[in-house]
Parts: structure tokens; C-alpha cells; sequence
């Protein structure tokens, strides 16, 4: 299991576009991949999931991958929210 604490960055904070752009890098994995913010935990494969976390621009998460490719995967979803979610 690894995991690593990223700040979002889109304006609009994991609104509907950037929610379903985190869902479907996430889903390219075969990693069990959650994230952790305030006292929820999401699945970031669900985008009801990301949507129901409300999270906020500035807001900080906590990404948790478990399994096969958890490091690729973390890697790569880091990167995309680091990258704006394509915003």
C-alpha cells in the first residue's frame, strides 16, 4: 500500500469534469485506489464517489493505492491532479 498527500488545484475544486478525468485515469489500474479527505474516504473509481467528497480548490486529499500497479498509479493519478485534471 502507498499513499501521498496532493493539493487540488482546479479553481472549481473535483466538480463533475475533473471528478470523471480522476475516475478514468483511476480506472486504468487494477489497484484498490482511495482517497481520504477530512473524515471521508472516496473511491476514486466512482465518480459519485469523488462528487460526494466535496472536494474544494486548496483543499488537500490523501491518495491511497493498494495493490498490483500501486505504485504506477499513484504516480500517474498524482501527476494528473498535479496537472489540473485538464483544466
Amino acid at each position: 500500500m502507498v499513499s501521498q498527500k496532493v493539493v487540488i488545484k482546479n479553481p472549481t475544486g473535483l466538480h463533475l469534469r475533473p471528478a470523471g478525468i480522476l475516475c478514468k485515469e483511476a480506472m486504468q489500474f487494477k489497484s484498490l485506489i482511495t482517497f481520504t479527505f477530512r473524515d471521508s474516504t472516496a473511491n476514486a473509481k466512482s465518480v459519485l464517489s469523488v462528487l460526494g467528497a466535496c472536494v474544494k480548490c486548496g483543499d488537500e486529499i490523501e491518495l491511497t493505492c493498494e495493490g498490483e500497479d500501486e505504485e504506477e498509479a499513484l504516480k500517474v493519478l498524482v501527476n494528473a491532479i498535479e496537472s489540473g485534471l485538464g483544466e
